[in-house]
């Protein structure tokens, strides 16, 4: 064959392999050049049975596994389906659910066992002129995760997926060799400095709640207020104070208590130990509400509403009544809303609602209802029940499937409180609520984790840019190297 027609076949692939200018998602350095993913991907499909190889252990990437970032071993008869064989730096990019950013990195395990991967991952294997971490770094790079996203196959939501030979033609930003080392390496020193304050974050936002929960467990145990019943020792006393809430609610007295209570630990001489059936109640029964017409406005609170970092009510919705009186739960001013199911209980979606239209509400129906009496301080309750410990222990007696599980109604009516006076209740909600909003303000530094992630998708933005400082124009083009790829594949 002629060296000119070499060349035209060379220029032939280096035409293909080039993307338009027109369809380039932005400019790049001069040395640079924009290819499409399969140009510089060089990886061959080939499955494996593991079935086959019963007795031999495997090291499997599964997308279950890429969130703690650790392959499984298994041996072959415990991996059911037919897996995808990878080795060293393959990269790994997830197809399913693409909104996930997933980008994995095959690890280098000195042979030890075979590597496989989920047929979940679309495998990438890199050749010389591409440094594996520059490629990891840019498939999670907000410009091509938009593309991933932009075009899926699926009926939505978790069962999406992209489609391998679309994702195949994507462009890639391609510089030097050289210049993609430096870029990674900017990157990683970058991100270094923001996994840091994020450490720092999460020890202060750690510290204030051992605090918090601290002091939660000092009211609970009447330390809290010690100073306070010494100055104040005339008050009525929890034994009193529970014969009114039993008449409230017009039950027996205490001394046709039928139910023994016993005593968790040495409570103050005027506190008493109580059910929270006996003080407060728990579902009450639906007020009538025929007077109010089908089109009246009223507040109606989804689960999304209530906020599990401050325990309230962040965003409720409006909704004629029409559409809300039948299927929903109902509730009245004051009343507290507690989550009862999982992962909503565990992450504290308790609120008290307040400012309803009209004095009540609907919401979900996976919320149970406390509403207490005027013997009771519902920021009490409502501290309990937000408390760590309350819902770790809620969490212990929860019932149902896995991922369908709720708190039952009699956990809560039997869990054991120790009732304070009433005077001493506000004092402890005075002190709690002051507490409270002092570590509201310690805990808004979680916002900025949300602006470390936006700087982290920041960076990788201008590192695909050459934007990071690192770029070298004298450096040879890229369009040299890619010359090498195609070269080595006629």
């Amino acid at each position: 064959m002629s060296k000119t027609t070499k060349r035209k076949m060379l220029d032939e692939l280096l035409e293909e392999a080039l993307v338009p200018e027109e369809e380039q998602p932005y400019e790049v350095p001069g040395n640079w050049v924009w290819v499409r993913l399969k140009t510089i991907n060089m990886s061959k499909t080939s499955n494996i049975k593991p079935k086959d190889y019963s007795d031999e252990i495997f090291e499997l990437y599964s997308v279950p596994n890429f969130a703690i970032d650790e392959p499984e071993y298994l041996s072959g008869e415990g991996i059911g389906s037919d897996k995808q064989l990878v080795k060293k730096d393959n990269i790994l990019l997830c197809k399913i659910n693409p909104r996930i950013n997933r980008v994995w990195i095959v690890s280098d395990n000195k042979g030890q066992y075979q590597q496989l991967a989920s047929t979940e991952w679309i495998v990438i294997e890199n050749n010389q002129v591409v440094y594996p971490k520059y490629l990891l770094n840019l498939l999670k790079a907000p410009y091509f995760r938009k593309m991933l996203t932009s075009n899926v196959s699926g009926v939505g939501g978790s069962l999406t997926r992209a489609r391998p030979k679309d994702v195949e033609t994507y462009p890639i930003a391609f510089p030097p060799l050289k210049e993609q080392k430096r870029i990674v390496e900017k990157i990683e020193r970058l991100f270094s400095k923001l996994d840091d304050s994020k450490q720092l974050i999460e020890e202060v936002k750690a510290s204030v709640e051992q605090r918090w929960e601290t002091v939660v467990e000092m009211v609970l145990h009447g330390d809290l207020t010690k100073e306070w019943r010494i100055q104040n020792s005339e008050i009525e006393s929890a034994h009193k104070l529970f014969g009114k809430i039993q008449a409230y609610y017009k039950k027996k007295t205490e001394t046709e208590e039928q139910e023994p209570i016993p005593s968790l630990y040495q409570l103050p001489s005027s506190w008493k130990w109580v059910r929270l059936k006996d003080v407060i109640e728990i579902n009450p029964p639906k007020k009538r509400m025929s007077d109010v017409a089908d089109e009246q406005l009223c507040t109606f609170i989804p689960m999304p509403a209530v906020s599990d970092k401050t325990g309230e009510i962040a965003a409720p919705e409006i909704r004629e009544f029409e559409q809300v009186k039948k299927g929903y739960t109902f509730f009245i001013e004051g009343d507290i809303l507690f989550a009862k199911i999982t992962p909503c209980m565990e992450n504290g979606k308790t609120a008290i609602a307040e400012n309803l239209i009209n004095g009540f509400g609907y919401g979900s129906t996976e919320f149970h209802v406390i509403r207490t009496n005027p013997h009771i301080n519902s920021k009490l309750i409502y501290y309990l029940l937000r408390s760590k410990k309350f819902r770790s222990l809620a969490k212990y007696e929860m019932t149902g499937a896995v991922g369908q599980q709720r708190v039952p109604k009699i956990f809560l009516e039997n869990y054991l409180f120790p009732l304070p006076p009433k005077e001493e209740q506000d004092v402890i909600v005075q002190l709690l609520d002051k507490l409270h909003e002092k570590e509201m303000k310690i805990q808004q530094i979680e916002s900025l984790e949300d602006k470390i992630e936006l700087i982290r998708q920041s960076i990788l933005n201008k590192a695909f840019r050459g934007e990071l400082g690192t770029n070298d124009q004298t450096e040879e083009s890229a369009i040299e190297l890619l010359k090498e790829v195609l070269e080595s594949r006629r």
